[in-house]
């Protein structure tokens, strides 16, 4: 168990009240093996039934005083388990939310889907396990080698001797299963983001023809999981054999120690089979720690992941609060100062030095070449990237990420491709407003142009799309996007090439129905098409990175510098 396990809320309670029935299980397993062994030697030395009702009584009552205390410990390490991994989902998902895209791209979104689902329900299997299994490990094992040394010195030492070596070996093992567990995961990452991918082209596969072929691709990657698995259960059934085999010898040596000394007269039979009834439940907390070990490996490694990913997602949105409920007014202000992305130590700068101002509402274009950090910078206004170098300052207050949830709630986003739920059109528009009634969600519709799609819907603004439902032309999805920010209202606005890969007919249609509602708002395009420069009020030219140029339409055509060549080169006019 790490010390990462250790920091989970309210685990040290629940510890200390396993170790609390712990304590009265190992006292009950003395007991009962004194109720047994006095009960079998007074039954072979001559003494009837009835006489040891009173020791079999003893031994019956810590019987179920062993099993009650165990059903306790489970029922309260199940309940802790099931809390915490349903914080833990909640916490992922909350980070999830939080760094959108950014952090799907980055992690793969089959690893993700994997650990929110089956990750965190292996994290609470290892936890309702592995508590009992080591606070047992500590106590019990410990509580009868001193009752047995007090019997029998020659016994407890050869039981002191040998548990080393029991817990050396499972080490060894453990590492050696890790190692192994490790491939698994990491090929199970694999295996999942593969599949995903192979989801979401295989309508293009289809359509190519290849998708016969993808199919050997696909049994690759499930053999390397296959294999990896394989080898990881042969390195747990080893293991476990191992134990077993080596307990088995301990108990053996100590029998026949205890045997040798009955034959010789030198040991009684009520002590000799007290200890010898005592020295497997010594080695039981150890052999179902052992089993345990690698029925929860994996989950184990789960969680490990899981933690590691929402304390590098809250490393990111480590910063300064913005107040409740922020609006954004002609008086606003948003600055950036010497801000940088430089995603790895020794690569090259995304963004570097970019400062600017903007005030108010004004709509501001962003354009510049690929490659030239359009969508970095819109990353960074999103809250979905942490600059790692520089300063943001909202209305005064500094932060070092837009990742605040006033912010949040400020700002519409509307991404190259926009997400299409499985849901109904209306539900999909009520994205950034699941409150909003019918004939607000009529009206954004009919804003965004889309009234003549529902006109032709069998079931109109229920109508399912999505996966399993409608399919909408990319023209369609976008209009959707649109209809959201259009029931939002919010005053911030980010488009990072929203019509990228739409037809240009379809984009000037798109084109008229956007404008109105960049009215009145604080809106950041990012976009390589030119036409859009003339309806903005600022346009922050990018070139590898950095600010080339910032002005307005006339005035960048006037200098004549990057701006201009880029109008140029799009056959864009330039009177």
């Amino acid at each position: 168990m790490g010390k990462k396990t250790l920091g989970f809320k309210g685990i040290r309670p629940v510890m200390i009240a396993i170790a609390a029935l712990t304590l009265i299980q190992s006292v009950s397993i003395i007991f009962m093996a004194i109720g047994l062994a006095e009960s079998i030697s007074a039954l072979f030395g001559g003494s009837s039934l009835q006489e040891q009702s009173g020791t079999i009584a003893v031994f019956l009552f810590a019987f179920i005083i062993r099993h009650v205390t165990a059903l306790v410990s489970q029922k309260l390490a199940y309940r802790y388990a099931e809390r915490t991994g349903r914080d833990l989902r909640k916490e992922l998902m909350d980070k999830l939310f939080q760094f959108g895209p950014r952090l799907a791209k980055t992690e793969g979104t089959g690893n993700l889907v994997t650990l929110v689902l089956d990750g965190v329900a292996q994290f609470r299997t290892y936890l309702e396990l592995f508590i009992p299994r080591m606070l047992g490990t500590a106590i019990t094992p410990v509580l009868i080698w001193v009752y047995i040394l007090w019997l029998d010195r020659v016994a407890a030492l050869i039981l002191a001797v040998t548990m080393p070596i029991l817990i050396v070996f499972m080490i060894l093992m453990g590492l050696a299963a890790k190692k192994q567990m490790d491939r698994q995961w990491e090929s199970y990452r694999v295996l999942s983001n593969h599949f995903v991918d192979s989801l979401r082209g295989l309508e293009t596969l289809k359509m190519l023809g290849l998708s016969r072929s993808h199919s050997s691709s696909i049994e690759g990657v499930s053999d390397k999981y296959r294999t990896a698995t394989m080898k990881t259960l042969r390195v747990a059934f080893l293991s476990s054999f191992a134990l077993d085999f080596f307990t088995m010898l301990s108990v053996a040596s100590v029998a026949v120690s205890l045997g040798l000394r009955l034959i010789n007269g030198t040991m009684e039979l009520e002590p000799a089979l007290l200890v010898l009834i005592l020295a497997p439940e010594y080695f039981l907390p150890v052999r179902m720690v052992g089993a345990d070990y690698h029925a929860t490996l994996k989950g184990k490694e789960a969680g490990k992941a899981i933690q590691t990913l929402i304390e590098a997602a809250s490393t990111e949105a480590m910063t300064a609060a913005l107040p409740a409920g922020l609006t954004w007014s002609a008086d606003s202000v948003l600055k950036l100062s010497q801000l940088g992305v430089q995603h790895e130590e020794d690569g090259p700068h995304s963004l570097q030095d970019v400062t600017l101002e903007l005030r108010g509402c004004k709509k501001v274009g962003i354009i510049g070449t690929s490659g030239a950090g359009k969508s970095t910078l819109i990353d960074v206004l999103g809250g979905f990237l942490r600059p790692t170098a520089g300063e943001l300052e909202v209305d005064g207050i500094k932060v070092e990420a837009l990742s605040d949830e006033a912010w949040r709630t400020a700002v519409t986003y509307i991404p190259q491709h926009p997400y299409i739920f499985s849901s109904s059109l209306a539900d999909n528009v009520r994205f950034y407003h699941p409150e909003a009634t019918d004939e607000a969600v009529s009206r954004a519709l009919t804003a965004a142009g889309l009234a003549e799609l529902v006109k032709g819907l069998p079931q109109g603004e229920a109508e399912l799309i999505g996966n399993g439902g409608r399919r909408l032309s990319g023209g369609q999805e976008q209009r959707v996007a649109l209809a959201r920010a259009f029931l939002s209202d919010r005053p911030i606005m980010l488009l990072d090439e929203p019509t990228a890969h739409l037809d240009i007919e379809t984009e000037y249609e798109l084109k008229e129905t956007m404008l109105p509602l960049f009215e009145g708002k604080l809106v950041l395009l990012a976009t390589h098409r030119m036409h859009w420069m003339p309806d903005m009020d600022v346009i922050v030219v990018m070139d590898q990175g950095s600010i080339a140029e910032v002005g307005s339409h006339q005035e960048l055509l006037n200098r004549k510098g990057k701006y201009y060549e880029l109008m140029k080169a799009e056959g864009e006019e330039l009177g």
